[in-house]
């Protein structure tokens, strides 16, 4: 299952935080993805999945063609 968190319109680190905030409220194993244009984000969340020990699985397109960060809770 992946939950989705909207962060389009939000600038970095702004992205990461609301990563952090919403991390807790997936299960363990699940995925979850971060919709955000701030070009940062592109950085800033896979550094983000190694500095707290989580999974970065890659980047994808939202259907409107803005990039998807999706990330794997391992703890």
């Amino acid at each position: 299952m992946t939950t989705e968190i909207d962060c389009r319109d939000l600038p970095c680190p702004r992205p990461v935080i609301e990563l952090a905030k919403a991390l807790p409220t997936v299960e363990v194993g699940d995925l979850l993805a971060v919709v955000a244009r701030d070009p940062a984000a592109q950085h800033d969340v896979p550094a983000w999945c190694r500095m707290r020990g989580q999974e970065y699985v890659g980047e994808e397109r939202a259907a409107d063609g803005a990039p998807r960060y999706v990330v794997r809770r391992l703890s």
